[in-house]
């Protein structure tokens, strides 16, 4: 029997590099596609034993060539504007990639002969502020930043080619993650490299940072990623399943476990242009479903994805020294 075909979007990106790496271990042969220019640094190690394409996501023709030639099994598709911050700034290019791009990866899907089972990558954002102490997936979506509203909306759209069409899609709808080569945009990665420039001697010992009340549920890459591969292997069709870790820490307790790693004596101050505007105050999420149905299970404790997240920061600042 021949390995399953994976096409990964985004697969130079944090978490598609994982995926890439998941997948490669469980013997899927690997595809995926590289915006053009976009740097391969996450991808380098495990490069020799992918299939890379060019792709902007926002060509059709392109989509539909790239796509057909592979002819995969399953189509993983997390390409996007993952920054919440930022899709305010760039808010039309939010929606253009995120939902627009989106609707070009379902085109091209439908028609391949054999219609591959295809996995959107959605968010937590897309429910908006939660009312309740634990969210599952059946909670309505109230969205409330541009990058909530584009995931939202190609949910939409992905369970519109799932019923006209048939085709099978699956949604996961992921939780805050973090680990090693998370760009440092996002609040972890940002502490982490802020940390290791403090031990390393490259900043001041002083930390600048935003709102640090916010609670979030936040799992280790590795394990939000194997929760993808188990959804392509035993997800429903038209399904969502949420990936998360059950638990939501707040900020602050995520900082102090960061600066706690370091020798040195670290001042915070806080910084009134890092806070977000309509930030969500909790986002805590039950794996439940995922649980029950796909047998996902986090095995990354969070001080250990923290851990590894420093330690990566430290390599990376240390060897550009």
């Amino acid at each position: 029997m021949k390995n399953p075909v994976a096409f990964i979007t985004g697969i130079a990106g944090f978490a598609g590099s994982y995926l890439a790496e998941e997948l490669l271990n469980h013997n899927y042969h690997v595809t995926g596609a590289l915006y053009p220019g976009e740097p391969t640094t996450n991808i380098n190690g495990i490069k020799k034993e992918l299939t890379l394409s060019k792709l902007d996501i926002l060509k059709p023709d392109k989509c539909n060539s790239v796509i057909s030639k592979i002819n995969p099994d399953y189509i993983f598709h997390l390409a996007a504007m993952a920054s919440v911050g930022k899709s305010f700034a760039l808010e039309r290019m939010t929606y253009r990639v995120n939902v627009e791009g989106t609707l070009n990866i379902l085109q091209a899907a439908i028609n391949l002969k054999k219609q591959p089972k295809v996995l959107f990558v959605s968010s937590s954002d897309t429910y908006g502020i939660i009312k309740l102490k634990t969210v599952t997936e059946d909670y309505p979506l109230n969205p409330i930043s541009p990058y909530g509203i584009s995931k939202a909306t190609a949910e939409r759209l992905c369970l519109f080619y799932f019923r006209q069409y048939g085709l099978p899609v699956i949604i996961s709808r992921s939780f805050n993650h973090c680990g090693p080569r998370q760009t440092e945009s996002f609040v972890v990665p940002d502490f982490a490299k802020q940390v290791a420039e403090i031990e390393l001697g490259i900043k001041n010992p002083v930390i600048s940072v935003g709102d640090l009340s916010t609670k979030r549920d936040l799992s280790d890459v590795r394990d939000i990623v194997r929760g993808y591969r188990l959804m392509a292997e035993k997800g429903k069709p038209g399904q969502v399943y949420q990936f998360c870790s059950g638990k939501a820490a707040t900020i602050s307790s995520v900082l102090e476990t960061l600066i706690g790693f370091s020798s040195k004596k670290i001042k915070v101050k806080t910084d009134k242009a890092r806070f977000r505007k309509n930030d969500i105050p909790v986002l805590r999420g039950s794996n439940k479903k995922a649980v029950q149905e796909l047998g996902f299970k986090s095995r990354y404790r969070l001080k250990e994805s923290l851990w590894d997240t420093y330690n990566y920061w430290l390599n990376k600042l240390s060897s550009q020294k």
